[in-house]
């Protein structure tokens, strides 16, 4: 039952639609009417700014992160490494398809990403290094 729980509020926090809010609060514009119309960092970047992007990716990433985390901060420790992936990605359904943007989201990403960071922060790390350097060098 616990589980059910932690899904619900992954899923419920993957839905805050990032991209959105900063658009309409820092912009005073609908980025769902913009480039793409997906709710994530790279439209973002594309239509507010690299500022704008940074926030948004930030916001992402810590979505998957904090949903990964539910069942260590309600004290759950026994089969986490399968529970806490399984919330992580009710994340990211969240992020795809948010119940507050009317079930149209972004790609997922940087949630995925940071699911990676809650369950693996080291890999998270050599993830975007890697990522830096294949941008460098592209």
């Amino acid at each position: 039952m616990d589980y059910i729980i932690f899904i619900i509020l992954a899923y419920i926090l993957g839905s805050i639609p990032s991209a959105l809010v900063v658009g309409k609060i820092g912009f005073n514009i609908d980025i769902r009417e913009h480039g793409s119309g997906n709710l994530g960092a790279t439209n973002a970047f594309r239509i507010l700014g690299v500022k704008a992007g940074i926030i948004v990716t930030i916001a992402d990433i810590l979505k998957g992160t904090l949903a990964t985390l539910l069942p260590l901060l309600a004290g759950f420790y026994y089969d986490v490494e399968v529970s806490r992936l399984v919330v992580g990605i009710f994340a990211v359904v969240g992020h795809t398809y948010p119940i507050f943007a009317r079930f149209k989201g972004g790609i997922a990403v940087a949630t995925s990403g940071g699911i990676i960071l809650g369950l693996n922060p080291i890999l998270f790390l050599l993830i975007l290094l890697t990522f830096f350097v294949t941008l460098f060098i592209s």
